[in-house]
């Protein structure tokens, strides 16, 4: 079942990004930030267990992103990690907000979803604030991919 994260649900994404961030997969988040970011994140609960997550951080007027995907090893390729993108990119709609991206090294997942490659130097510098605490820094091995949602002009 997809849906909002809850407080409760914040330690077992803690683990899952945990997990994935010692594989290198994605950045680790302290446990204080997934609290005051609750309420971007979704989840993927299977019998009481969460199996996934997602985040839809906004960054600008125009722009959001898509953080910290994680799907369990034993429940991916089952259109998990689909579903909580989809959700993200529906929640940037209803917020109005007309483009999405992430930084992936997986750029063929989001690819089959509608996004395209660009440059991450196309994107504004108040993104790189989370690249410090990569371990890759500043050899970054992540693409960056964009989604544009619809073209929403202001009156």
């Amino acid at each position: 079942m997809l849906r909002k994260a809850k407080v409760s649900d914040i330690k077992y994404i803690y683990k899952l990004i945990l997990h994935f961030s010692k594989k290198g997969d994605v950045l680790p988040r302290p446990l204080a930030e997934l609290y005051e970011h609750l309420r971007d994140f979704f989840v993927y609960e299977d019998r009481d267990l969460i199996v996934g997550a997602c985040a839809l951080q906004v960054c600008w007027e125009d722009l959001a992103e898509i953080k910290s995907l994680v799907v369990s090893e034993e429940y991916q390729n089952k259109g998990i990690g689909i579903q909580l993108v989809k959700a993200c990119i529906e929640e940037a709609k209803s917020l109005e907000i007309p483009k999405v991206f992430a930084l992936t090294r997986v750029p063929e997942f989001f690819e089959k979803m509608g996004f395209r490659r660009i440059p991450k130097n196309e994107l504004p510098h108040k993104v790189w604030a989370d690249c410090i605490r990569c371990s890759k820094f500043p050899e970054c091995d992540e693409v960056a991919v964009i989604k544009e949602i619809f073209n929403f002009t202001t009156p």
